[in-house]
């Protein structure tokens, strides 16, 4: 039994990103909407600038809008790549040591926002307290003594395949990455669930809850850096900290696959996941769909101006192995989590305006 679809506007072969490349008349209007916001906002992550986002995002192109709205609605595609606005390589700095330690915050905030605008697109961003000390808006880069870690900070080590917090009921909906540098090419790699081919049996293991997935190492490290926190933040920050160990020592039995079996959504994430009470059924189904994405997994290799877009729910992604030189030159991306529905996370917020779960 297949678990396929075809993509729908597009001729791109299976495993290839859909893609939109903006016309020099695009990127032109796109600029001039970004002169506006970089010229009333301060940062990408101010309450004014997410408040008013969604608006600006009907201000983009309308091929781009239908674009993204498209991919949206259709669910046809794992990822897509959106390109043509230019990155100055010299204006953005040097690539930071770690995520605090960028010199000049200002000089990606013109990016940041053209991120955000986009990603409104598709839903609401937001982010973890326990991840990158609740930046909303993370960098990624490699950091010296995280190379072979299991973390976007890695590099020599290869990034292993996997969806987004696949442990966590709230993960995103959508992942979107933006260039700002990759001179050496490190492919991002992605599959769909869309090209995956499953046996019947296999099918309906992975849609039985045997299996286990534990936080990544992201949210269990201890934050380091970051801005301020009140007295609020603290108690909720360790609450967060407390269900993450939860999750880590008495995971919940989960599925791998949800939804409807003949176009599933997919949540996995092998190198933090084991099979429930050692059940060899299930066991041979998460080989089976393990070996299966394997086969399927393809190389986007981002140029600087492009992001590209994952749906968490049907595509997982990782990244090729690479030798960081740690002098300012490195891959940087940006990196964003969108949800299609704040509101269920409102239990794990402080307001309703707050864009960060704890």
């Amino acid at each position: 039994m297949g678990v396929r679809d075809e993509l729908t506007n597009s001729r791109l072969p299976a495993g290839e990103p859909a893609r939109l490349d903006l016309s020099h008349a695009e990127a032109d209007e796109v600029n001039g909407l970004l002169d506006r916001l970089t010229g009333t906002y301060d940062s990408a992550a101010s309450p004014g600038f997410l408040r008013d986002a969604p608006l600006y995002g009907h201000e983009l192109p309308l091929r781009l809008r239908r674009f993204l709205t498209g991919m949206r609605s259709s669910e046809s595609a794992g990822a897509w790549v959106v390109s043509g606005l230019p990155v100055d390589d010299a204006a953005i700095g040097p690539t930071p040591e770690i995520w605090t330690t960028q010199p000049d915050p200002s000089s990606t905030v013109r990016e940041e926002m053209w991120l955000v605008v986009c990603s409104t697109l598709l839903g609401d961003v937001f982010a973890w307290a326990t991840q990158q000390r609740g930046a909303l808006i993370h960098d990624i880069s490699p950091v010296r003594g995280h190379e072979r870690s299991q973390l976007g900070s890695g590099s020599s080590g290869l990034l292993w395949w996997h969806t987004e917090e696949a442990f966590h009921p709230l993960k995103c909906d959508y992942l979107a990455l933006f260039c700002l540098r990759n001179p050496d090419r490190v492919a991002t790699t992605v599959a769909s669930i869309t090209d995956v081919v499953l046996d019947k049996e296999v099918l309906r293991a992975l849609f039985e809850p045997q299996f286990v997935i534990r936080p990544d190492d992201s949210h269990l490290s201890k934050p380091q850096g970051g801005p301020a926190r009140s007295d609020m933040d603290y108690e909720l920050l360790g609450k967060a900290q407390d269900r993450i160990e939860r999750m880590n020592t008495r995971p919940t039995r989960v599925p791998v696959l949800s939804g409807d079996p003949s176009s599933p959504y997919l949540s996995i994430d092998p190198f933090y996941m084991d099979v429930a009470n050692h059940d060899p059924r299930a066991q041979a189904a998460l080989d089976a769909i393990s070996a299966a994405i394997d086969a399927r997994l393809r190389d986007v290799i981002l140029v600087p101006g492009e992001i590209l877009f994952i749906d968490n729910l049907r595509a997982v992604h990782g990244r090729r192995p690479f030798g960081a030189r740690f002098d300012g030159t490195d891959r940087w991306l940006k990196r964003v989590n969108v949800t299609r529905d704040l509101r269920k996370s409102r239990a794990a917020r402080t307001t309703c305006e707050s864009r960060i779960i704890y």
